[in-house]
């Protein structure tokens, strides 16, 4: 059993699932699979998990403070917390071009490649499985009472501005992706019934949509 599986208890029956998690877009050149599709299982089964551990632990609490709560919890820079507690950086398999340029401790990369995981436990082990792994990482009791887990997730906080009326609908567009494969920054914009509201930078397709969210905020006079 590896170090990762010691930290992690648990030890895949499929060691080609784990491979799979680990493997950065950047180290296949196009021949093996990466861990894209694995993020994005990981991804729903994370939101899942989440929303049932907070729905059981704060029962008292209206769908708007969980919303927020889960929001802090899914979130890249949790995940890239989270991905640090258990070394998960070591493990991942990049190109040259992202070794070299520090993609091993890169944020977006670590919080995808703990998604992938997730993923990759879930369906080597099932949704307990996969609980099991995560449960570890959630926040205290006294950590959700106080609140301090509520983080400026900018993009919910857009969604329950624009709610206050029904009839309108926000969408996200990636309007521009330019660098190099290791130093990737996406643009994207933030769309009021096709009209767009703000505009974001970022290192990955996620921050560049907060940002996104956070100019519209700003705009609309929220901030």
């Amino acid at each position: 059993m590896s170090d990762l599986f010691k930290k992690i208890n648990y030890e895949f029956k499929n060691k080609n699932l784990f491979t799979e998690a680990m493997t950065h877009s950047s180290s296949t050149g196009g021949v093996s699979r990466s861990n894209e599709r694995l993020e994005f299982l990981g991804d729903s089964v994370l939101s899942v998990i989440v929303s049932d551990f907070l729905f059981r632990a704060l029962s008292d609490l209206p769908e708007g403070q969980l919303t927020k709560t889960r929001a802090g919890l899914v979130c890249e820079q949790s995940l890239y917390n989270f991905a640090k507690q258990i070394g998960l950086g070591e493990e991942i398999i990049l190109g040259k071009g992202e070794e070299n340029t520090g993609g091993r401790y890169r944020k977006s990369i670590l919080s995808d490649a703990f998604e992938a995981l997730l993923a990759a436990i879930y369906l080597d082990g099932g949704v307990e499985a996969a609980r099991e792994f995560l449960l570890p990482f959630m926040p205290t009791d006294e950590e959700l009472k106080n609140g301090s887990l509520i983080m400026s997730d900018y993009k919910t906080v857009l969604q329950e501005i624009i709610q206050k009326n029904p009839e309108e609908k926000i969408t996200y567009s990636l309007v521009n992706e330019t660098g190099a494969a290791h130093n990737r920054e996406f643009t994207s914009q933030v769309l009021l019934n096709g009209q767009i509201i703000g505009t974001g930078k970022g290192p990955s397709k996620k921050q560049a949509e907060q940002m996104a969210a956070h100019e519209a905020i700003k705009l609309m006079g929220y901030e």
